[in-house]
């Protein structure tokens, strides 16, 4: 997500840095990448023409000139805007405390309609309301049974009116439907179009006038980039729009269309889609994503993902027995399988600061494919094995290294690996929430000062075995720490 975007701003703002006192010359070439890089994301020519202006005016200013550290003032400029331009954004769903409260659907086929309508009806759920979907696509036969499926899988039900060939009267029984089936939300999945035309627009203006939704939403594609945003336009002069929902923006490198639709059309998007998964369904929060441009992490985003992904009773379980000093192989194994629940480890590193560089270090390492042959070894111990990794001599390295397909010293690194986090989980062990995400900064911070121990750990072995370039490539890292160290 927007990995083009955080490349190119990246690349301006380094640019800017050890030079010194900035100069209004320098402070134009390094605008002139952030324009280029906004440019290349494929955001609005008019959306970057805004924002430059803005920026250019206040970085150029004799304030930002004489500021201590005027590059850091830069990137929070540039934060700032970015956040001007996506927000702000409402994420209540205004639903009635009584009677029933309407959401109607809207979006051209493709956009991911029917899935996200789904998706809306399970966080609904989850808040504890009793939804209803309607099966309103009539242009899209496979809409219908897809939202049925749907339905089965949330256990939320799904009103459909087999024959009938009018979107416009399935919405408004539907409406009269709900209110004596006792549901409170009411989501209508409406008709979608290959294209906008006036025959779809004139079908959607009738259901808003005759169902009076309380909220209209809009589903996009990102993957279609600026035409997404032209979309949005045109459905909002139709029906006003109370918000986007933008789906597929994991799969959005650019990021153009997130960063223009607030500002072109004035409609924020509201929530996004970031997978294919029923739980893929977030709030769409300016700020953080701002952060996640600018390569500051979304640490907030991945707490309230653990929160919801986490098994609450299993995360008490481990905090008691880390606090009566045990943690063994089984309690890491089991917190591997939580930590999956969060996505792959790119994914996850994305949402912690300063991790998406450790990663571009690691280079082609498949850190799931990792994971799961650590699963593999340890699921090759007996269960005193796991309880005491320290009894595990060579001859029963070698029986779990033939177990699990891997080398005998594998089974050593990962054993002194253990030990060692072992120790760090007791001790964080008193900690609250964030201050256990804290300490796990710090150890990644260390890991990043030192990113040569990645390249031995991609090999599994001591360092012995590197290839030349893993050598060469080594040298640049302790070479680029070296004068990190030095400034």
């Amino acid at each position: 997500m927007f990995d083009s975007l955080r490349d190119g701003l990246s690349s301006a703002l380094r640019t800017l840095q050890g030079r010194g006192k900035l100069t209004e010359s320098n402070m134009r070439e390094g605008l002139q990448m952030v324009q280029q890089a906004l440019l290349e994301a494929d955001v609005s020519y008019l959306a970057v023409k805004d924002f430059m202006a803005k920026i250019s005016e206040e970085a150029l200013g004799e304030a930002v000139m004489k500021k201590l550290d005027p590059t850091q003032q830069l990137v929070k400029m540039v934060h700032d805007r970015l956040v001007e331009m996506m927000g702000p954004v409402d994420h209540s769903l205004h639903l009635k405390g009584s009677g029933v409260t309407t959401l109607m659907m809207c979006g051209l086929q493709g956009s991911g309609k029917t899935t996200t309508t789904g998706k809306l009806g399970r966080m609904i759920k989850i808040r504890g309301r009793k939804p209803m979907l309607v099966a309103a696509d009539l242009q899209r036969p496979a809409a219908i049974e897809q939202l049925k499926v749907l339905g089965e899988q949330l256990e939320i039900p799904v009103y459909t009116e087999p024959g009938q060939t009018d979107p416009v009267k399935v919405c408004t029984n539907a409406v009269a439907y709900a209110g004596r089936m006792g549901c409170d939300v009411l989501i209508l999945d409406t008709a979608g179009r290959l294209h906008i035309d006036e025959e779809l627009m004139q079908q959607l203006v009738r259901i808003e006038n005759l169902c009076r939704p309380d909220q209209v939403y809009l589903v996009v594609d990102a993957m279609t980039g600026q035409d997404a945003v032209n979309s949005a336009k045109a459905f909002n002069e139709a029906l006003e729009l109370d918000g986007v929902i933008m789906t597929k923006l994991d799969g959005d490198s650019r990021g153009g269309a997130a960063i223009s639709l607030k500002h072109i059309t004035g409609v924020p998007i509201k929530f996004m889609g970031t997978g294919e998964q029923l739980t893929a369904l977030e709030e769409f929060h300016p700020d953080r994503m701002a952060g996640r441009i600018l390569g500051m992490g979304d640490m907030m985003s991945l707490i309230e993902r653990a929160q919801q992904e986490f098994d609450q009773d299993e995360m008490k379980r481990q905090e008691e027995r880390l606090r009566k000093g045990e943690f063994t192989l089984d309690d890491f194994q089991r917190m591997m399988a939580q930590t999956k629940r969060l996505g792959s480890i790119g994914k996850i590193m994305s949402f912690i600061p300063g991790m998406d560089r450790l990663a571009g270090m690691m280079g082609d390492v498949d850190a799931d494919k990792e994971m799961n042959k650590i699963g593999g070894i340890i699921n090759s111990m007996t269960p005193a094995e796991k309880r005491n990794p320290k009894m595990i001599d060579l001859s029963r390295r070698r029986r779990i290294a033939a177990g699990s397909g891997v080398q005998p010293n594998q089974v050593n690194d990962l054993i002194k690996q253990f030990i060692g986090m072992a120790d760090i989980m007791r001790q964080m062990s008193g900690m609250g929430a964030m201050g256990r995400m804290g300490a796990m900064q710090e150890i990644m911070r260390k890991m990043q000062a030192d990113p040569t121990a990645q390249i031995a750990a991609k090999k599994g072995d001591t360092g012995k075995r590197l290839t030349a370039s893993d050598k060469a490539k080594m040298r640049k890292l302790r070479e680029k720490a070296r004068k990190k160290k030095r400034k």
